[in-house]
């Protein structure tokens, strides 16, 4: 009875503590956001807080940015740090890589001021100069130790010339010029567009979109008001609504532009400003479109359980990135196919390059889907010379699975499912019911719902192991046959990538198995000549040789002339070619008209 009112107690006592806790003034926390020197990549910000309670107050920078699995230390691009209260300056200073300690006992109020570099252009980084800023706001804004759930409101005040605001952040009093976050998962996960965007929107069902353009470009927006929503309205068929009141496209057109990142109700896109009027650049865009509107379902929202809420401190580890991305890959073009943006056969060839190009990757035999996912923060954006023999892009391999999974549904289903189900069952069990990331073993059970069977073998084979892909057997599903163009060829190759300058052969990459790795030729090797004769074309090497031959290459390495004796073998390329299987049953045939939405 002694250790039940104990227990009681205790009990009673913790709630009153908690009760207390919550009770507690709420800082007050504000940014000022300014631009002195923006033509030299700066950006000067003021941090207000008040109702401050602690005798220390530590201020943080993430060091990485959600969506982007890097350690990238935002923190190095800090300067002039220095904390205020009252108009006078209190001593502070940095404690580690990514915090700045000050001493506010008996201080309820507090300013800091700093500034940032901006001068890397990406979809992830902070850029600044006379003629915008794009403000990344994982790598901008410090935020107080232990108040991630704090709104916080920023003003803008815009550098000469500046007239627009695009982001997703909410406006305060329809300034927008001053936005407000009500934590900062949100902050960080909404970027700021500043300068003079040309802005258009649309709508789709009830949500808002708007698109902002910086740089130019030869884009239609009448074109693209049209497109758009079709990819956006096969995404939300799938998850049978849309989170959004309003959703915001950043996009930054260069000479030369790609990539994207994802966000909760925006996205960042890079993409090259001349290239809207080509059929394959106006395409490319709109997958790219396609591939990060789908995130804000698959990633967002529907997300492994390590992905949220973050550490924006350390790595966030995850095996599941072949869905996050993979999956998202895959959707990029099945939702452009069935919207009519993709023909059938263009969609159906573009795999065909996919499997051969997973294939032709010697790393694809090494590491594993899995094994990529949790290596990303250390390899996928890392990548050296030899990254193509002992690694798998997250992204390809799992569309590849994704592809397998959705014709193995399909087919055990009798048409009934696909991947599709699956993915609006796991959006709406784990993100509204159970409002948590899912497990690694929950989407495979998900997985195996729809398909009607167990699916170990298939994880073994393909998710955790190194198998390549059975594409005989799931094309075969839909009424496809697979042939490798090259099978019947017994053409040598070095296995040797080069760059050519002038007149220099500079050896950039060697593939396992092949010539060149078995006798010795090295990256950074320059070759001057095979069998005494000068080079000037790596392709001439091999011209005219058989399997079995010996070639006498003559290499430049750290200064010193060498010259290694090389048997040429087989090149071991594939190149598959997907077409209809003469006389296809009607099951492959029903399976192929709903995988392809014929």
């Amino acid at each position: 009875m002694k250790n039940f009112l104990s227990l009681v107690y205790t009990f009673l006592i913790l709630n009153l503590m908690s009760i207390t806790a919550e009770a507690a003034p709420v800082a007050k926390i504000s940014y000022t956001v300014t631009f002195p020197e923006a033509q030299a990549h700066y950006v000067d910000i003021e941090m207000n807080i008040s109702g401050l309670a602690q005798k220390t107050t530590n201020l943080k920078m993430p060091v990485w940015t959600p969506g982007s699995y890097l350690v990238r230390e935002f923190a190095k691009n800090v300067e002039g740090f220095t904390a205020w209260n009252g108009g006078k300056e209190i001593p502070a200073g940095k404690v580690n890589k990514n915090t700045w300690r000050i001493n506010t006992a008996g201080i309820s109020a507090l300013k800091v001021k700093y500034r940032v570099y901006a001068n890397e252009i990406s979809v992830r980084t902070a850029f600044i100069d006379a003629s915008h800023a794009f403000l990344s706001t994982s790598g901008l804004f410090l935020y107080p130790q232990g108040m991630l759930n704090q709104p916080s409101t920023i003003k803008i005040v815009p550098y000469k010339g500046w007239t627009t605001v695009s982001t997703s952040l909410e406006t305060v009093g329809g300034d927008q010029f001053t936005v407000t976050a009500p934590n900062y998962d949100i902050l960080f996960d909404s970027p700021i567009e500043v300068g003079t965007q040309d802005v258009f929107g649309f709508k789709v069902g009830s949500v808002n979109y708007e698109v902002a353009m910086y740089g130019g470009g030869n884009y239609d927006k009448e074109r693209l008001k049209v497109d758009m929503p079709k990819v956006i309205e096969q995404h939300t068929k799938i998850f049978g609504e849309n989170p959004n009141k309003r959703y915001v496209f950043i996009v930054h057109n260069f000479q030369r532009g790609g990539g994207g990142l994802e966000h909760l109700s925006s996205t960042v896109l890079g993409a090259s400003r001349d290239a809207y009027s080509t059929e394959r650049g106006y395409l490319g865009f709109l997958e790219l479109v396609s591939h990060e509107h789908f995130h804000l379902w698959n990633v967002k929202r529907l997300r492994p359980i390590a992905l949220g809420p973050f550490d924006y401190e350390n790595e966030n580890y995850t095996t599941n990135l072949w869905i996050a991305e993979g999956f998202t890959a895959y959707y990029e073009a099945k939702a452009m196919r069935h919207a009519g943006l993709l023909p059938a056969d263009g969609h159906v060839n573009t795999l065909a390059t996919s499997l051969s190009n997973h294939d032709n990757q010697p790393g694809s035999k090494i590491q594993s889907a899995a094994e990529s996912s949790f290596d990303a923060w250390i390899k996928f954006y890392r990548p050296n010379e030899n990254s193509n023999n002992s690694t798998i892009s997250y992204y390809g391999k799992g569309a590849i699975i994704a592809y397998m999974l959705d014709l193995e549904i399909i087919n055990s289903s009798n048409g009934k499912y696909s991947l599709d189900d699956v993915m609006k069952y796991m959006y709406n069990e784990y993100y509204k019911l159970k409002r948590r990331g899912y497990t690694d073993a929950e989407f495979k059970l998900g997985l195996e719902k729809f398909a009607g069977k167990n699916l170990d073998d298939f994880y073994k084979k393909y998710v955790t192991g190194v198998e390549l892909p059975d594409n005989a057997l799931y094309l075969g599903y839909a009424g496809y046959k697979v042939t490798d163009e090259l099978a019947g060829s017994n053409t040598p190759a070095l296995g040797i990538a080069t760059s050519a300058a002038n007149n220099h052969i500079i050896i950039t990459a060697v593939s396992r198995g092949s010539s060149a790795w078995v006798d010795g030729l090295n990256v950074n090797d320059e070759i001057t000549a095979a069998d005494g004769n000068p080079v000037t074309d790596a392709a001439a090497i091999t011209a005219n040789k058989k399997v079995g031959d010996k070639i006498n290459v003559t290499v430049i390495r750290d200064g010193k002339q060498l010259m290694l004796p090389v048997t040429l073998l087989k090149s071991n390329r594939v190149k598959y070619k997907v077409e209809p299987a003469d006389n296809a049953t009607e099951k492959q045939l029903a399976v192929r008209k709903k995988w392809l939405n014929l």
